[in-house]
């Protein structure tokens, strides 16, 4: 098991996101100045989601996939974006699903982008401990770099 069961549960989520409802009735909508605070906000949050996971996308170059299990011949990347937290592209996406929900103003989806970051959350610990598994120095680069919120968490 590599962890496909996580890519099935993840494009539920994306799914959600892009096309889950957008609100609900009792809900309060967003007033003036919020709605250019979060469509400002969200798209720098959003901008920032992709260069992040770009980023961390090209810094992993052969070493990516999109299962959490490390390929049998990867190698441990702990610069560029990897020097910053240590799942860029789980917090890039985690940006971009935030910096959405604020663009389109919508209560639901920031919610839908906290159950996001909550299985980002959960997909990398278990993919750490694989990654311990497979790489000996792993253990010191975790006390050093974040997991997803870079100085934070």
């Amino acid at each position: 098991m590599r962890g496909e069961w996580y890519l099935i549960v993840q494009a539920g989520l994306f799914l959600l996101l892009a096309f889950g409802p957008r609100t609900l009735q009792g809900l309060p909508a967003w007033g003036s100045p919020y709605t250019w605070i979060g469509s400002l906000g969200g798209s720098v949050l959003f901008l920032a989601g992709i260069l992040l996971a770009a980023t961390g996308a090209v810094n992993l170059g052969k070493n990516l996939t999109p299962l959490p299990r490390p390929k049998e011949n990867a190698k441990l990347i702990v610069t560029g974006a990897y020097g910053l937290v240590r799942h860029p592209i789980y917090s890039g996406i985690t940006l971009i699903a935030f910096g959405w929900g604020l663009w389109l103003h919508s209560w639901l989806t920031i919610g839908y982008a906290l159950l996001l970051f909550a299985f980002f959350d959960i997909k990398s610990r278990r993919e750490e401990r694989w990654l311990e598994e497979k790489f000996p120095e792993y253990a010191a680069y975790r006390k050093r770099v974040r997991k997803l919120i870079p100085f934070v968490y």
